[in-house]
């Protein structure tokens, strides 16, 4: 099993996950923890800009409001990215789409870098919304890719890259803006020009590495170029499993379109997995890891951390994050999907509830609020061991390949929407509840690992094939492709020839939808 595993990592799929994620993934994480540090700074620039044009400082309300809108502006513009991925995906495929998206990277990138020195703040703002767009488009594109490059048997593990590098873009960020390095009032700006460099490295990178096989056997029906791309990841010339493989997702795929999302919602074939996806990533936001990093700093200072050393003691939360992320990928194909995504969110509940106790008695014992840190770092190493990634290898499971592209449009919008919701009701959770806020998410996260205890099949080691027809029993209905599928399988059984390719392409229906 282990020898098999060692040999499914190629050189091309290690190659591929690691530039892919570098640009894409990383600068979504990035972007999360880089506005953290220049804060004070950023602020004091709105104001002298403000005074500059008006002739007096800008007052507190309309510099609050400016801050709130250059950090939530990120995730609008990840709600646009996400919109604009299928209509790209589809033109350009999933690797081309990730090429040019560096594009948004690198406008984002200098507008923020050039807004101290132009003057103008609102570029600072723009940035943010346009690295958001960026984001948006990673988030769907990049897990996409990744799935479908993969044999089955590592599928998991190469999924979690995405979420590894993103837990490394934050601890970048992190460090980054530390007063040694970036995060000075002369420097700051570079904080966001640093963003040109991931995707730089994808941009001269990925064009040597070929389009998703499964993209080129199924939307442009290069065959020729699907076994190619295959013998290139999987490091053999020997495809013609893998292909078959693809070709029982669905043998007709060549006349089948893309569904919308409307197509989607109404389809009762998909029903359950997509309601398990809205689920999986409404968990992911509204779990309450940024409630963590809202309390981190005053939790610290309240064991008696000197607040000059604290920026230095939150490196530790990074740290946390990237080795229980890159744990998640090292036994994702052992444990499966499941054990990891209840256990973390199980674990997440649990230690919730330990920190509201800690956290309310806190000035009761020295020691307690030392306990109230380990509850932090369990609570962050809980959740990137399992939540942090999994809903975006899930996604790109449990959807045949005309299904994709909208089942990425319909998690990302869950994603983003949820983002948006935390940033503008956390601050009005935490003042009426305080320390209890946090038992709202301990219900979130055991009412999320409930449903996936009753309802989440387990998708380890499984074709798309399989996957969907381990949903089937809940829909009650089974895509109709699939019946086909199971007669070809008894014809091979009973000796009879399997139906040629091309013909039964050249047969079927041209608008067929799955």
């Amino acid at each position: 099993m282990a020898a098999a595993l060692a040999q499914s990592w190629t050189c091309s799929l290690v190659v591929a996950s690691l530039v892919g994620a570098f640009g894409s993934s990383f600068l979504y994480g990035y972007n999360l923890s880089v506005v953290n540090a220049p804060t004070p700074y950023i602020k004091a620039f709105y104001n002298d800009t403000w005074e500059r044009r008006h002739g007096h400082p800008i007052d507190s309300d309309t510099l609050t409001l400016l801050w709130s809108v250059t950090v939530s502006i990120f995730a609008i513009g990840g709600l646009f990215g996400t919109l604009m991925v299928k209509l790209i995906g589809k033109v350009l495929g999933r690797k081309y789409t990730l090429l040019v998206n560096n594009g948004f990277a690198i406008a984002a990138a200098l507008l923020m870098a050039c807004s101290l020195q132009a003057g103008a703040f609102e570029m600072l703002i723009v940035g943010r919304f346009i690295m958001g767009v960026d984001g948006g488009i990673s988030l769907s594109a990049l897990p996409m890719y990744l799935n479908e490059i993969s044999p089955k048997e590592i599928r998991g593990s190469l999924g979690q890259v995405t979420a590894i590098f993103i837990c490394i873009g934050v601890f970048t960020g992190q460090l980054l803006g530390l007063p040694e390095l970036l995060g000075k009032e002369s420097t700051w700006p570079y904080l966001f020009g640093v963003i040109v460099v991931p995707a730089l490295v994808q941009l001269v990178s990925l064009p040597f590495l070929p389009e998703s096989p499964r993209y080129l056997l199924f939307e442009k029906h290069d065959k020729a170029g699907a076994e190619k791309a295959f013998q290139t990841f999987l490091g053999k010339e020997d495809v013609s499993r893998e292909v078959d493989e693809a070709l029982a997702e669905s043998r007709v795929q060549r006349n089948i379109r893309l569904v919308s999302v409307l197509e989607l919602l109404r389809s009762p074939f998909v029903r359950w997995q997509v309601l398990t996806v809205v689920v999986t990533m409404a968990c992911y936001q509204l779990c309450g890891l940024n409630a963590i990093w809202f309390y981190t700093s005053s939790i610290f200072g309240n064991a008696g951390i000197p607040p000059e050393k604290i920026p230095y003691i939150t490196l530790s939360t990074g740290g946390i994050e990237t080795l229980a992320a890159i744990f998640s990928g090292l036994v994702i194909e052992r444990l499966g999907r499941r054990p990891l995504l209840i256990g973390g969110f199980g674990l997440m509940a649990l230690f919730f509830g330990i920190l509201t106790i800690t956290l309310t008695l806190q000035d009761r014992a020295t020691w307690i609020p030392y306990l109230s840190i380990v509850c932090i770092l369990v609570i962050i190493a809980a959740f990137c061991s399992g939540p942090g990634g999994i809903p975006f290898i899930l996604t790109g499971e449990f959807f045949q390949q005309s299904q994709r592209p909208a089942a990425f449009i319909v998690a990302g919008t869950v994603n983003w929407l949820s983002n948006f919701a935390v940033g503008l009701l956390f601050p009005f959770i935490q003042k009426s509840l305080d320390t209890y806020c946090f038992l709202v998410f301990a219900a979130i996260c055991i009412a999320g690992a409930v449903y996936f205890y009753f309802v989440l099949p387990e998708t380890k080691n499984r074709t798309y094939t399989e996957i969907s027809q381990a949903f089937a029993k809940r829909n009650k209905a089974n895509p109709p492709d699939e019946k086909m599928d199971s007669a070809v399988t008894d014809e091979k059984t009973n000796g009879r020839p399997e139906p040629d390719f091309s013909s039964t392409l050249d047969n079927c229906p041209k608008s067929r939808i799955v």
